[in-house]
């Protein structure tokens, strides 16, 4: 089956849905691969680069008109007046963010071609998927983005600083929610030595927050935010108005806030009104990543860097898209995950019994399924009915009757116990004894080893310092055991050299990996 790679044609996108580094990856699951010529330049990707990764160089109509087409934004109108999905043949697979909820009669029009479409979009946030989701990948790169775009426009450094010429305090900023975009772009703030703050109306994003070195800031109501597929959901009033008293507190002492909040499926919430940017001090910035989706920020405007009462309002709504290289190459493996989900070239299909594909499939086989069914899950067993209960144990009794125990642990008992009493009576009495102390020291020791705290240490790197330790001890013992030198002493002293080197290492690895927050 062939891979089609055409150019974008959307306004300002620079990227390209499969970089060439890519190429190889979809050789290997059996496609060939058609690259419009010149559909990689705006991103860095020559023509002969797709060649000698080993794809095909075609028109445009020849990559439209492949068994799948690889796309990043919803396909438009050529130069021509003719829509891009014209090409797309029968029976092939349009793989492309669509932003189905807002573009029906662009999933009209490929289901008239007799073709099928997957959103991209809408990739569920499920851990099977999340090699998949190029929501994620792009997120994450908009938010590194946007605090570069800050930075550019603040007119002073993100990190303190003390020279003999004064001294400047840290830029504080803000970011308003705590996703995969929000935490980047905390990350970012933080690598250039900044003071991050940051709010969700999500709870658990507390920890996630703390975790990358900022604080975390809350209303004083109790209200969980958590919507469906780790998004936020709409809030009360109420706890609106409070966050909104947040923010205009919050937006007279920072010098940067970055804004990220989305719904699904509808216009982005506004959180930064006018009135928030009249109290920004002169010289600040807002980044409103939602621009394209109505805004975050009341004065901002889609596409653009505007200046109000002094503070600069970033629009931008191409902030992965400034990042051409790495984005394309986040995008075409997110493609070749799914596409080798799906089957690879030998069994490409799209199985609507798989969740992600139930999900994705926009329109299948020239229908269009939007809008789209949740997925089914197993139903629980159905409750016996009064009738079918037993006489004596009303129904909600019965409900809390526990299972009966598997027989498998007392069979292994009764197993153990039979190879005791054989061993007691037949074996030599050493061999019982060491056997004694073998069973005592394994359960000893996993009791020990496991209970350890990771502490400052990895979970994996606590264990094995934890069995080092007890190397440690035994080689101790073991070179203690008399006065001349033999085999024994050797081997413990051996043992102990190399243990102490583990732990020793154990801990340098810590430290290094400590350093690595420090600024």
């Amino acid at each position: 089956m062939q891979v089609g790679v055409p150019r974008e044609l959307a306004a300002a996108e620079r990227r390209v849905a499969v970089a060439p580094d890519t190429v190889p990856r979809l050789v290997k699951l059996g496609f060939t691969v058609a690259v419009e010529a010149g559909a990689g330049d705006a991103a860095g990707f020559t023509d002969q680069a797709y060649v000698d990764a080993g794809a095909t160089l075609v028109d445009r109509e020849a990559a439209w008109g492949s068994d799948i087409v690889a796309h990043i934004e919803p396909p438009g109108v050529r130069p021509d007046g003719q829509a891009e999905v014209d090409d797309l043949r029968a029976g092939a697979i349009l793989v492309s963010m669509l932003d189905a909820a807002r573009n029906g009669d662009l999933l009209a029009a490929i289901a008239a071609r007799g073709a099928s479409a997957v959103a991209l979009e809408r990739v569920p946030r499920i851990t099977r998927a999340q090699k998949m989701d190029v929501l994620s990948s792009m997120a994450n790169i908009a938010g590194y983005r946007a605090v570069i775009e800050a930075a550019n426009i603040y007119g002073s450094f993100f990190t303190a600083q003390m020279t003999a010429a004064g001294k400047a305090p840290p830029c504080r900023v803000l970011v308003i929610g705590a996703g995969v975009a929000g935490l980047a772009a905390m990350g970012a703030a933080r690598a250039l030595g900044a003071e991050v703050r940051a709010f969700d109306v999500r709870p658990a994003c507390r920890e996630q927050v703390e975790s990358m070195g900022g604080q975390f800031l809350e209303v004083q109501i109790e209200e969980s935010g958590e919507g469906g597929g780790g998004y936020a959901k709409t809030m009360s009033p109420e706890f609106i108005a409070a966050e909104m008293a947040l923010f205009l507190k919050q937006a007279k002492q920072v010098d940067v806030i970055i804004t990220t909040a989305l719904i699904p499926g509808k216009r982005a919430p506004t959180l930064i009104t006018a009135d928030h940017i009249a109290a920004m001090k002169p010289g600040s910035v807002v980044v409103d990543m939602a621009a394209a989706t109505g805004g975050n920020c009341e004065l901002s405007q889609a596409g653009k860097a505007v200046v109000k009462n002094g503070v600069t309002i970033i629009g931008y709504t191409d902030l992965a898209s400034r990042m051409a290289p790495v984005s394309s190459r986040f995008f075409g493996q997110n493609i070749a995950h799914l596409l080798d989900d799906m089957g690879g070239g030998e069994d490409m299909k799209i199985d609507l019994e798989d969740q992600v594909l139930h999900q994705t499939a926009v329109v299948y086989n020239g229908a269009v399924r939007w809008p789209i069914e949740p997925f089914p899950t197993a139903a629980p067993p159905p409750r016996p009915t009064p009738a079918a209960a037993p006489a004596v144990i009303p129904a909600t009794a019965a409900a809390k009757v526990p299972p009966k125990p598997s027989k498998a642990p007392a069979i292994l008992s009764l197993v153990a116990a039979v190879i005791l009493v054989i061993l007691a009576f037949t074996a030599p009495g050493d061999f019982l004894q060491h056997l004694t102390v073998f069973v005592l020291a394994v359960f000893v020791g996993w009791q020990l080893i496991w209970n350890v705290s990771p502490a400052l240490h990895t979970p994996l790197m606590s264990v094995t310092n934890a069995i080092s330790g007890i190397i440690i001890l035994g080689g101790l013992l073991q070179a203690g055991t008399g006065k001349e030198i033999n085999l024994s002493v050797i081997l413990g002293a051996v043992a102990i050299l190399f243990a102490s080197i583990n732990v020793a290492g154990g801990f340098l690895v810590t430290q290094r990996m400590l350093r690595m927050f420090h600024k």
